[in-house]
């Protein structure tokens, strides 16, 4: 246990520490990890061998990763981009593929071996091109969104890629069986006759299709009803870990099958919940595989051979530039986007070391050749940054016109987070949709969400409250937020946390009562409304006609009301103080005493226009019987 301990220390400590830095140096999460096993392990030597056996329990991050981007391919949005993913990506992939696969063959390896490797350094940094994009404010350029296309068919192609690997297995490289027994680590699938494993293997594929169209639903309900958070995350975790034996016990990659249950799992309620449970795993685990692949480099190897490694690293960055700048130019890229999608794709991809690992599994590449590669991929993403510096440079060159970023297409549909459809949010869910506007809502109640799905609308099971949750439906893209929890401190904690990561976010926000205004209109919400407020007013008109005032001088007085209150509610806010009890805040009662005075006598003299000689009415009198008329609390 005390070795155990100290391992889990070591890994958490480099990670913890290379991390930040290298994300503070411009050169991403990815490189921090790498650089963080290189120290732990060759090195200083804190870890050992059994960074090789660890490795293979953090694969399972790879396959969590993919389950994750099923999760994101809606089939919708994947139509729209189709003619970049087919087009683009697929060319760039199928290009790449041939041209590294060429060279390697030219440099004596088997045909195999070749297209392996053209395989895994076809592929780019997901994780560093896109940070590096959303830091510099590039992904919205045409050059971004070009580059973002291409690499979502990459993260996809990993899939099949996976799939035929094991096919191009190289039997010279395979062990021989030991004299003890059969060989370990045979999937059920191989003691089969043929036709009775081709019937498993698709009975397993149906079976995740249909149990994630039939099963997951009822398991959830299942789990909701305990009201334990932790049950939800452990489901997740079972049909992920599920999934991927029953793929491993037919023989299928268990990345493979992970992926299609994320693509079927794509339009449920679940989705928003699946992500934010299963994101904190698939992170930690990868970054222990980057950990891990950096703790076995062989700086030796790297030493001994760096000149043929560097000359390998530039030259797979030439041949994907040119390709990549070929491609950008057929689609129709120019000037400084040409560029940023150039230089920033033409490196080699985390999903790299990911590739070479199976590759060396299943005996495809040698242990040999993968580390030299594996020194070659790293080299690659090393230049990332300098990639990136170059483009800054060609795009001060290239300032003209033709080479300014395409404007976003504007289709006059902002999009709309509500947070919480219970009785409140649903009307305004309802408003917004009868005009035409798309809403995405978040709820913990799964009755609330099958109806609002039942009715077409685009609801999502989840506590709104958690911030993981709320990235997940698309805080960074909403440009309005309603918060309409019913929970005063959970509605206060989701303001703050929208304003202080979106300030420029309109958020309008349900408050139970003043004081809750008051709390609101400090966190930072742009509009804020008393639940009860406008139903009250609506009561009050109709006591007003009741008591022999016109529909006309009803509705007028409301109205008056109604803007009074708005202005009251601001003024009074500035005074009102947290730490002071509303009773003792003589500034607070003696400007609400001022206000009540102006309210009742601005109500009295509009009716005293109105009314013949002699008829006083009452219902003025007691206007601002609330203490200060602070209801709506809209501080616009």
């Amino acid at each position: 246990m005390e070795a155990f301990l100290l391992q889990a220390t070591i890994y958490l400590a480099a990670a913890v520490i290379a991390v930040p830095l290298a994300s503070r140096l411009g050169l991403g999460s990815v490189l921090g990890y790498l650089a963080a096993g290189l120290v732990i392990g060759p090195l200083t030597g804190l870890v050992g061998a059994e960074a090789r056996d660890l490795q293979h329990f953090a694969e399972f991050g790879v396959v969590m990763m993919l389950f994750l981007v099923g999760l994101e391919m809606e089939p919708r949005a994947l139509w729209d981009m189709r003619h970049r993913l087919i087009g683009l990506g697929g060319l760039q992939i199928a290009l790449t593929t041939a041209a590294v696969g060429a060279c390697a063959l030219a440099l004596g390896l088997a045909w195999p071996a070749a297209l392996a490797v053209g395989m895994t350094f076809s592929l780019s940094s997901t994780a560093i091109v896109l940070q590096t994009l959303n830091e510099r404010r590039l992904l919205q350029t045409a050059g971004g969104r070009s580059a973002f296309s291409v690499l979502l068919a990459q993260d996809i192609a990993v899939i099949p890629m996976l799939a035929i690997i094991p096919l191009l297995l190289d039997r010279a490289l395979v062990p021989v069986p030991s004299a003890h027994g059969p060989a370990a680590g045979l999937s059920f699938i191989e003691s089969l006759p043929g036709w009775a494993a081709a019937l498993l293997t698709l009975g397993a594929i149906a079976g995740v299709i249909l149990g994630g169209t039939y099963l997951i639903r009822p398991l959830f309900r299942f789990t909701l009803s305990a009201g334990l958070r932790e049950l939800n995350t452990a489901l997740a975790l079972l049909i992920v870990v599920g999934i991927a034996s029953l793929m491993a016990l037919v023989g299928l990659s268990p990345a493979l099958g992970t992926f299609l249950a994320g693509v079927v799992l794509a339009n449920s309620e679940f989705r928003h919940e699946l992500e934010a449970d299963i994101e904190p795993f698939k992170a930690l685990l990868l970054g222990l595989f980057f950990i891990t692949v950096g703790a076995g480099f062989d700086l030796e190897l790297l030493r001994d051979d760096f000149a043929a490694i560097l000359a390998l690293a530039l030259a797979l960055i030439v041949i994907k530039a040119a390709i990549l700048m070929g491609l950008g130019t057929l689609f129709g890229l120019r000037g400084r986007e040409r560029w940023l999608f150039t230089l920033g794709l033409a490196q080699a991809g985390e999903f790299g070391f990911v590739l070479l690992s199976f590759s060396t599994q299943q005996h495809v590449i040698s242990p040999a050749l993968s580390e030299r590669l594996l020194l070659v991929v790293t080299m690659s993403m090393l230049f990332t940054p300098l990639l990136f510096m170059a483009h800054e440079r060609l795009a001060r060159r290239h300032a003209d016109s033709r080479s300014e970023a395409a404007p976003e297409r504007i289709d006059g549909r902002g999009r709309v987070l509500i947070a919480g459809v219970g009785r409140f949010g649903q009307i305004v869910n309802r408003l917004l949709l009868a005009n035409g506007f798309r809403t995405t809502v978040l709820d913990k109640n799964m009755e609330t969400i099958e109806l609002l799905r039942a009715f077409g609308a685009r609801a999502f099971l989840g506590d709104p409250t958690r911030p993981e949750l709320l990235h997940k439906a698309g805080l960074e893209r909403a440009d309005v937020l309603v918060v309409a929890v019913d929970d005063p401190e959970a509605c206060l904690k989701l303001v703050r946390h929208a304003r202080r990561i979106r300030p420029e976010l309109h958020i309008i926000a349900r408050a139970r009562d003043r004081l809750a205004v008051f709390r609101l209109y400090q966190a930072g919400a742009d509009k804020i409304v008393r639940e009860l407020f406008d139903s009250s007013l609506r009561a009050g008109r109709y006591a007003l006609e009741a008591l022999g005032l016109s529909d006309y001088e009803a509705a007028r007085q409301v109205l008056a009301f109604f803007q009074h209150d708005r202005e009251a509610t601001r003024k009074l806010a500035e005074l009102w103080d947290p730490d002071i009890p509303l009773h003792q805040n003589s500034a607070y009662i003696e400007r609400a005493r001022q206000l009540n005075a102006e309210l009742e006598a601005r109500l009295t003299a509009a009716l005293e226009e109105e009314k013949p000689e002699g008829k006083k009415p009452e219902a003025a009198s007691a206007a601002g019987a609330q203490g200060g008329g602070a209801a709506d609390g809209s501080t616009s």
